[in-house]
């Protein structure tokens, strides 16, 4: 452990003690502490205890309470550029820090859309002037995401987009599609795709069934994102392009996936907070906070993604932070746009999995952190000696209700609206700087 004999403020050692240890492959719930300094982990575990610091350390006493790493959201909207009456990066970071996530990658369906490599520029240095976490951008896949002719996935990803995607936008063109993972197996680069056939989907606001047709509203069937996403899967066959699907929300999906898996094509899938807590009678009455794409499943959905997930076949968990403003909210169901926050509320969202006895809190944590770096190439993600210290620190138990008008977002779009939580973060770190502290 080497350590400067008398260092300057700006490289005082930081050491975050008598805290518990989670990350998604090491630490499972072990008592210790992190040793940061300049920005990486210089030590951590039992050893990281006040009686072995060194001396000028800044020293944190975390009682007790959760250490894991920063989470990595993988689908989330910024709203800039052209959506900054929906959300800002200065909003949508601010809410991400106070909700632990320390990395987002934001979607490219803004406006104008993230497809030329001025528009990654202009994200990353916005980003840089005002965001709280790390920003990545995500780029189109085609021009306009209008579906038709591909983007430069070269150029894109020279100037900083890490993965490519429509965003909300499905490719129903399967020659298109087929051009795009071409494309982007050439620079190994990861395509991100929304299955839903939205011919098939059509004017549904909801999951079909019995509680659609008792609430008259028109519905969406399961096979309107299984069909899309076996097309993809067998176009990631025929060009060996990587392939992420986006959300996936029905066992119909789950079979595809772990077919997928099964015979080793370079396939992974993730799948939103709000399919694994939430359920289509949650909407209750016409509640529009609960209107999203794809829709809410039944129970027994929610139950097999659950289940997808504590075996690994669901890799990832994202917010699909997508914020909404009143005026397209407040609205008749059938009328209101589609979308909910989640950056603030994700992590307690999923601790309610692990009071259940559903899923460890070590493969919770793996899915918001180590899963999404090892599919992103990310260094972060891992509490490991020489990785960014983006951490953060959590009470799993602290209990509150949340109150719309008090979360950082910019829209209030939460689906938890009033609903009791437990999960509560204290302290984000992002490379070692606090960018968010609990008052």
């Amino acid at each position: 452990m080497k350590i400067p004999a008398s260092p300057s403020v700006a490289h005082q050692p930081l050491a975050l003690v008598n805290g518990r240890l989670v990350d998604g492959q090491t630490f499972d719930c072990v008592r210790g502490g992190i040793l940061i300094l300049d920005g990486r982990i210089l030590d951590l575990g039992p050893e990281v205890a006040p009686k072995n610091l060194p001396v000028h350390s800044r020293v944190i006493d975390c009682g007790g309470d959760f250490l894991s790493p920063g989470l990595i959201d993988m689908r989330a909207f910024v709203g800039e550029p052209g959506g900054e009456h929906r959300e800002t990066i200065a909003t949508a970071t601010a809410a991400a820090a106070a909700g632990g996530v320390t990395t987002i990658l934001a979607r490219p369906d803004t406006n104008p859309p993230v497809d030329e490599p001025a528009v990654v520029d202009f994200l990353l240095r916005r980003a840089r002037d005002t965001g709280r976490v790390r920003l990545i951008p995500c780029a189109a896949m085609t021009q306009g995401l209008r579906g038709e002719e591909i983007a430069e996935i070269g150029l894109l990803k020279q100037a900083g987009a890490l993965a490519f995607s429509d965003g909300a936008h499905s490719i129903a063109n399967s020659r298109v599609l087929r051009r795009v993972l071409s494309y982007a197996r050439d620079f190994d680069a990861l395509i991100i795709h929304y299955a839903e056939d939205r011919d098939l989907a059509a004017e549904g606001v909801m999951n079909e069934g019995e509680f659609a047709t008792r609430l008259g509203l028109a519905g969406i069937p399961r096979e309107a994102e299984a069909i899309t996403l076996d097309r993809d899967i067998r176009l990631v066959n025929l060009t060996g392009a990587r392939y992420h699907a986006a959300l996936v929300t029905t066992t119909l999906s789950l079979d595809i996936i772990k077919r997928a898996k099964d015979a080793g094509l370079p396939v992974t899938a993730g799948t939103s907070i709000n399919h694994l807590t939430l359920n289509e009678t949650d909407i209750g009455d016409y509640r529009t906070f609960l209107k999203l794409a794809p829709p809410l499943r039944r129970e027994d959905e929610r139950r097999a993604l659950v289940e997808a997930l504590a075996s690994g076949l669901i890799d990832i968990i994202v917010s699909d932070h997508n914020p909404q403003d009143v005026e397209t909210k407040r609205l008749p169901f059938a009328e209101a746009e589609n979308g909910a926050i989640g950056l603030e509320t994700m992590l307690a969202a999923g601790l309610r999995l692990v009071a259940s006895g559903e899923v460890s809190l070590q493969r919770l944590i793996g899915a918001m952190t180590l899963r999404p770096a090892e599919i992103l190439g990310l260094p972060q993600g891992r509490l490991r000696v020489g990785a960014p210290a983006d951490i953060i620190r959590f009470d799993a138990e602290a209990a509150y209700v949340v109150d719309p008008s008090k979360l950082r977002s910019r829209s209030k779009n939460t689906p938890f609206d009033e609903a009791t939580m437990e999960g509560r973060v204290k302290l984000t770190l992002v490379e070692g700087r606090v960018v968010f502290e609990e008052e």
